[in-house]
């Protein structure tokens, strides 16, 4: 039983192995396997039963089947973004020595879906659950940034009235995605200043922000250029660990 689980994921091994070649032909699975062609044939055809290899009917040759993608998007479905990223939002709250938080988009706001508190005296401290409008913080920046520009557009102009203010925050949005993070100055409470980078699953699509609160006066050029770098690193982190592709 293990030997033939072993020899069939030698099979698909194979068959994933090389981007630029879709199809296999099976003299030349059984040869990179070095399995004997009638267990090839054997194999291949107890996983195309199940749909976990396919064959080209006119050339007869074989590639994998549908039912891993069925599997993988099952299993991204079934990622817990907030139970994932609580380890990487830890450790970077106490390398920083300051507040960290999850936000994950609904709509026109976004919400506070985790925190791990800074354990310095003056500390920024927003509620988990806390609905937060599209347009303000750097968090909800570099969400709106990261979304289809349509879909973006949409919800700035159905929060922000002021035309000249409008186009003023949908004119940052592309800099801010180019640079894979956003800042924000005293946006939602005065005194303070939030570093945030996107946190992307699968097909690259914005699934939330991780984003560092700092009193405004702890802030200097060096520290905000080494916030900036540790957010997008534990983002990025995050992303890799739900499904983002490269």
């Amino acid at each position: 039983m293990v030997q033939s689980i072993d020899r069939a994921m030698s099979i698909i091994s194979v068959l994933v192995s090389d981007e630029s070649k879709t199809h296999w032909s099976i003299s030349e699975i059984a040869e990179e396997t070095t399995l004997p062609l009638s267990t090839v044939h054997r194999l291949i055809s107890s996983l195309m039963k199940y749909g976990l290899i396919m064959q080209n009917p006119e050339t007869k040759h074989y590639k994998v089947g549908f039912t891993w993608m069925e599997i993988g998007l099952r299993l991204l479905d079934k990622i817990d973004t907030r139970a994932v990223a609580r380890s990487v939002i830890e450790r970077l709250a106490a390398d920083v020595n300051e507040t960290v938080y999850l936000n994950i988009p609904n709509g026109a706001d976004s919400i506070i879906v985790e925190r791990v508190e800074s354990s310095m005296t003056v500390r920024i401290i927003d509620n988990l659950g806390e609905r937060i409008p599209m347009h303000i913080g750097a968090a909800n920046k570099t969400i709106l940034a990261n979304m289809p520009a349509k879909e973006a557009e949409k919800i700035v102009s159905g929060l922000v009235s002021d035309p000249d203010k409008r186009k003023e925050l949908l004119d940052r949005l592309p800099e801010i995605k180019r640079n894979g993070y956003a800042t924000s100055y005293g946006e939602k409470t005065e005194g303070t200043a939030s570093v945030a980078a996107p946190i992307l699953g699968y097909n690259q699509k914005v699934v939330g922000a991780l984003s560092i609160g700092v009193p405004s006066y702890r802030i200097t050029d060096e520290v905000l250029a080494s916030l900036i770098e540790k957010a997008q690193k534990s983002a990025m982190e995050i992303s890799q660990k739900i499904g983002a592709l490269s």
